[in-house]
Parts: structure tokens; C-alpha cells; sequence
């Protein structure tokens, strides 16, 4: 297999073409329901058949081998969890997938509406858990002020200077943690909602919407999870929705990270993808400044998309050289 071929769903796009050519071409506008719905490169386009097979297939076995038959995940009102939602109805029903709604004070009351959409076209269940008093138990009271006049101090000794980066970690983490808990009423496997430019480019809180039991859309950029989640049926609002975190009030994906999707993905799939260096990708034409500063934010991340590196002193090693499959006999559960 040489750097150009397309494994997996990835269609064989612009054979005969030299690569240079095909970063040239003009982004393709994918059309949705009412009309043009979003923007990708199209040598990233992907057979959205095998795709939803593979994933929904995925889905099944890894809840099999581990002994589980239901799963829930984080219902933000993004497309990526609506993505995940849709494959995991369709994998196990839904019945058998709980989506949990985790709003904070500031989060956009438009999330918590596209996250009942989906939920509401699939018939799966819902919970509804606020993460905000747990959040300010921590930090303190978001405005800072009790009926005195005085300071309201939460746990952490500088919550109340905070930044909002870092209290969009903690809320994710939080999140997390919610989910987790939910997991062992609801009994079943926390599904993850996290595409494959995120976890590139770091763009995910380490141990918090990054963790999860397993991923099914963890390989799929995020121009291929509007292709894919355009395929399944996703409700078009949520497909051209501007992505975002909802970390703080008005925060969007592209607007923080400083690129849009549609040019990230190009160049991750080119640099990642088809194993070009910066020299031969700048060649292709990408500008100097992007694929250094995207190339070093791929290589930041690393430790992000590692499992912890154990210490080996032994003869044998969980996670280096003790290593089963996750379904292996004395782990039938019920």
C-alpha cells in the first residue's frame, strides 16, 4: 500500500491525479435537506454505507466483549454526540441508549432543544442532570458576590479568578464524571462523542470528554461526521450548526482554534492520512505558518491519546505485556 492509497471507507478519490492537484481543488458543498449544508475537501469523502456498518458493528461487539448490552453517552446538542447517538440506537436500539443532558448556567438553551431533537426522533430515553451546582461548589458563586457584598469562596482558592479555559475543562471533566456515575445505575458502557480532528490537534480535555469506553467515530474527521451523520439522518439543524464546546457564552470550535474545519481536515488528512512531512506539504501548497502550527499541535497532544505509561518492574505488566482481549472467560455479567 503506498501514501496515497485509501483504506478503510475512504473513497478512491481523484485516481490518476497527482496530490498537488487534488489539494487544489475547490471544496466540495455537500447539499442537505434544504439545501447546501456544509463544505469539505473532496478526497476526504467516504463511503457512508461501509462507514455506518463498520461503526454500528463496532458498537456491538465491543459492548458484547465486555459483557454489557446497553450503552449512554453525553447528549451536548452537537453533532458529534448526535452522530454517536444515531449508531448507537442502531447498534443495540433505543431503547437500550440513554442520553444524558448536562447543561451548566451559561450553556446555550438551543443545545439543550437540539439535544431533546435527536433524542425525540430516535425514542431513546433521556435524563436531564445540571452540572452548575457543581461546578460553582468549586470555583464559587459565578458572580462573585454574596447578599453582604462579600466574596462567595468555593473550593478551589482561586476560583473566582478562574479563567474560562479552565473552567471549561473542569465542567467537562465534571460532566464526565456524571456520566460515569450514570453508568452503573443505567448499567451500561459510556459511549464517546469525540471525531478524529479533535483528538489530532488536542482540541479535548484530557479525562473528560475525551474518556470513555470506547469511541466509534474517533476516526472520522469532522467533514466525514457531517457526511456521515447527513446519511444516517441526522436532523439537518444540527448538521449546519456552527460546532462548538458551549464552554462559555458564545464560544465556538473554529473561532477559538483559529481554522476552519473543512481547511484543518484537508491538511490533517495530508499530514496524517497520507504521511506527508511540512516540507512536502507545503509543496502541495498548504502555507508555511498552518502546518507548523497545526504540525505542532498534533505532536502536543500526543499524551493525550495514550493510555498511561506504566512503570515496568515486574515479569509481566498490565498494559504492556499482560494483555487479554475484553471479553475473556470470568467476566459474564447478570
Amino acid at each position: 500500500m503506498t501514501n496515497d492509497d485509501a483504506p478503510g471507507p475512504a473513497r478512491e478519490a481523484g485516481r490518476g491525479r497527482s496530490a498537488a492537484e487534488l489539494v487544489r481543488e475547490p471544496m466540495k458543498i455537500v447539499a442537505g435537506p434544504s439545501g447546501p449544508a456544509f463544505a469539505m475537501a473532496p478526497e476526504l469523502e467516504i463511503d457512508t454505507d461501509v462507514a455506518e456498518r463498520v461503526t454500528v458493528q463496532f458498537i456491538r461487539g465491543q459492548l458484547r466483549q465486555a459483557g454489557f448490552s446497553k450503552a449512554l453517552l453525553g447528549l451536548s446538542g452537537g453533532i458529534d454526540s448526535a452522530l454517536s447517538m444515531f449508531l448507537a440506537a442502531r447498534a443495540v436500539g433505543p431503547e437500550n441508549v440513554l442520553g444524558v443532558m448536562m447543561p451548566y448556567a451559561t450553556s446555550s438553551p438551543d443545545s439543550i432543544t437540539d439535544a431533546q431533537l435527536v433524542a425525540k426522533e430516535l425514542g431513546t430515553p433521556t435524563e436531564l442532570i445540571e452540572i452548575t451546582p457543581m461546578v460553582d461548589a468549586y470555583f464559587g458563586v459565578r458572580y462573585g458576590k454574596d447578599e453582604g457584598g462579600g466574596l462567595l469562596v468555593g473550593s478551589a482558592p482561586d476560583g473566582l479568578t478562574a479563567t474560562p479555559l479552565r473552567r471549561g475543562n473542569y465542567m467537562a471533566r465534571t460532566r464526565m464524571a456524571v456520566l460515569y456515575d450514570r453508568s452503573a445505575v443505567w448499567g451500561g458502557l459510556v459511549v464517546g462523542t469525540g471525531n478524529k480532528t479533535e483528538s489530532l490537534i488536542g482540541y479535548t480535555t484530557h479525562f473528560g470528554d475525551n474518556a470513555s469506553a470506547f469511541n466509534p467515530i474517533g476516526d472520522l474527521y469532522k467533514s466525514q461526521v457531517r457526511q456521515l451523520a447527513l446519511a444516517v439522518g441526522v436532523p439537518d439543524s444540527l448538521i449546519r450548526k456552527a460546532p462548538s464546546a458551549d464552554l462559555w457564552p458564545g464560544q465556538t470550535d473554529e473561532s477559538e482554534a483559529g481554522f476552519s474545519y473543512p481547511e484543518l481536515d484537508r491538511l490533517l488528512f495530508w499530514m496524517v492520512d497520507r504521511r506527508r512531512s511540512p516540507d512536502e506539504l507545503v509543496e502541495l501548497g498548504f502555507a508555511r505558518g498552518m502546518v507548523d502550527r497545526v504540525d505542532r499541535m498534533v505532536a502536543g497532544a500526543e499524551f493525550k491519546r495514550q493510555v498511561p505509561p506504566v512503570a515496568k518492574l515486574g515479569p509481566r505488566t498490565p498494559g504492556v505485556d499482560y494483555l487479554y482481549p475484553r471479553r475473556r472467560p470470568g467476566s459474564r455479567r447478570g
